[in-house]
C-alpha cells in the first residue's frame, strides 16, 4: 500500500534526475525512493533502445538470477503475457500490477509460472518508462510469496511517477552517450548456436564481450547479445519485422552497436552477431531524443553552435526572429541552460552539436548537409 505523499516522491525523483548520475547509480537511487513509496522485496530497472525496443541492460536488486534473463526476454518479445512493456507503453496508464491483470490468478502469466513463482516471488508491479520519443526502459517491483499483493493505490502512485522516472533514465542514458570513449576498435563477429553458445568469435568480438560484461558476469553472454540474436532468428523466420540491432553502453563508457542476422538454413544455420563502436550517425538520434529536441530545435541549436545570430538563423530557416526566440527558449528549457554561451558549452564542447544530425552541418539553404565543416564563431 502506498504510504506517503505522491508529491513528495515526485519531487525527489525530479531532483534525482538533475544530479547527473549514470544509469546504474540513477537506477539504484530510484530504487531507494520507490522502496519508501511502495514497499517491495526485489527490483529491476531495465534500459531499452528506444528505436528498436530491444532490452540493452538492467540493474537488479534481489531479483531473478541471470540465467533466467534469456527466457524472460523471449517471453517479453515473442509470447502472449500480461502487462508486457510494449502494451504498457501504449496505454494511458503506464503502470500495472500482475494480480489485477490476471484477476488474482498469477499462474496465467508465463513469466510468473516459469520464472518468478519458482524463484519465490508473487505479485509484480511494473511500469513502462516511455515518452513521445520512445520507450527508454522499464521498472519492475516484486513482492515475495506470502506478502500482500500490490494494491490499486500502489499502481496509481507508480503511474504518477512514470513520466519523471522516464525523464531521469533518459538523462542518465544521454549523459552516458555524451561521455563515452571514442577509441576505435575493429568489428567483432560472433557465430552462435540456437542455444546461444559461441561457435566462433574473432579477437575483436572477444574484446567487445569482455568490455560489455560486468565484473561479476564471468563468461556469460551479455543481455543485449541474447536479445539481438533472438530478434534476428525471429525476423528470419518471419515471426516479427524490424531491425535486429541495438545501441548499448559498456561499463567503460563506450557505446556499441550490436547487430544480428542469420547465416545458412536448417540445422546448420548460425546466428551472426556483429559488435562495433557506435558512430555519430547511430548515436545522434539517441542524443537528440535524450534531450527531447524536435528537428527544428536541433537545426537552431546547430546554428547557434556556429555563432549565428537570431536574425541570421531566422533568415536561413525562413522564420521570424520571434519564432527563433521561441525555439531557443524551448531548447534552453530542455537542456537546462539560460544563455547561448551555456548552451554551446554544454553541447558543443561536449561533442554533442556535431552529432545532432549525424555529423552534418547546416547549409545556406537551411538544410543539413553531410560533410560540411563547421566552426563556431
Amino acid at each position: 500500500m502506498a504510504v506517503a505523499s505522491p508529491e513528495r516522491f515526485r519531487d525527489e525523483v525530479v531532483r534525482l534526475s538533475h544530479r547527473g548520475l549514470g544509469v546504474r547509480d540513477y537506477s539504484l537511487a530510484v530504487a531507494q525512493i520507490l522502496r519508501r513509496a511502495v514497499p517491495f522485496d526485489g527490483v529491476c530497472v531495465m534500459t531499452m533502445d528506444p528505436a528498436t525496443f530491444l532490452p540493452t541492460g538492467h540493474v537488479i536488486e534481489n531479483g531473478l538470477p541471470d540465467e533466467a534473463t534469456p527466457r524472460l526476454a523471449e517471453i517479453e518479445a515473442m509470447e502472449p503475457d500480461f502487462n508486457k512493456f510494449t502494451d504498457l507503453a501504449r496505454r494511458g496508464a503506464r503502470a500495472g500490477t500482475l494480480s489485477a491483470a490476471t484477476d488474482g490468478r498469477l499462474q496465467r502469466s508465463a513469466r510468473h509460472r516459469e520464472l518468478r513463482g519458482p524463484h519465490g516471488f508473487a505479485d509484480e508491479l511494473r511500469a513502462a518508462l516511455a515518452d513521445a520519443s520512445g520507450t527508454w526502459g522499464g521498472v519492475v517491483l516484486m513482492r515475495e510469496a506470502g506478502r500482500a499483493d500490490f494494491d490499486p493505490a500502489d499502481a496509481t502512485l507508480l503511474n504518477g511517477l512514470a513520466s519523471h522516472l522516464t525523464e531521469g533514465l533518459r538523462r542518465a542514458i544521454l549523459l552516458s552517450a555524451l561521455s563515452g570513449n571514442e577509441e576505435e576498435r575493429g568489428v567483432g563477429l560472433l557465430l552462435l548456436t540456437d542455444e546461444d553458445t559461441v561457435a566462433l568469435a574473432n579477437t575483436a568480438a572477444e574484446l567487445w564481450l569482455d568490455e560489455l560484461r560486468g565484473s561479476d558476469d564471468g563468461d556469460r553472454l551479455p543481455f543485449v547479445v541474447h536479445a539481438v540474436a533472438d530478434r534476428a532468428r525471429n525476423v528470419a523466420a518471419g515471426r516479427v519485422s524490424g531491425a535486429a540491432s541495438a545501441r548499448v553502453r559498456a561499463p567503460s563508457g563506450r557505446w556499441l552497436l550490436v547487430r544480428g542476422s542469420m547465416l545458412g538454413d536448417g540445422a546448420d544455420a548460425r546466428t551472426a552477431v556483429l559488435l562495433e563502436a557506435a558512430q555519430a550517425p547511430e548515436l545522434a538520434p539517441l542524443i537528440a531524443d535524450g534531450y527531447g529536441l524536435t528537428q527544428r530545435e536541433r537545426t537552431v541549436t546547430q546554428l547557434v553552435a556556429q555563432g549565428a545570430s537570431t536574425d541570421e538563423i531566422a533568415s536561413r530557416l525562413y522564420l521570424s526572429p520571434y519564432t527563433v526566440q521561441d525555439h531557443l527558449k524551448a531548447v534552453f528549457d530542455k537542456v537546462g541552460v539560460s544563455t547561448r554561451g551555456e548552451l554551446v558549452a554544454r553541447l558543443f564542447f561536449d561533442h554533442y552539436a556535431p552529432r545532432l544530425a549525424g555529423g552534418a552541418t547546416v547549409g545556406s539553404d537551411g538544410w543539413f548537409a553531410p560533410g560540411r565543416e563547421s566552426t563556431p564563431n
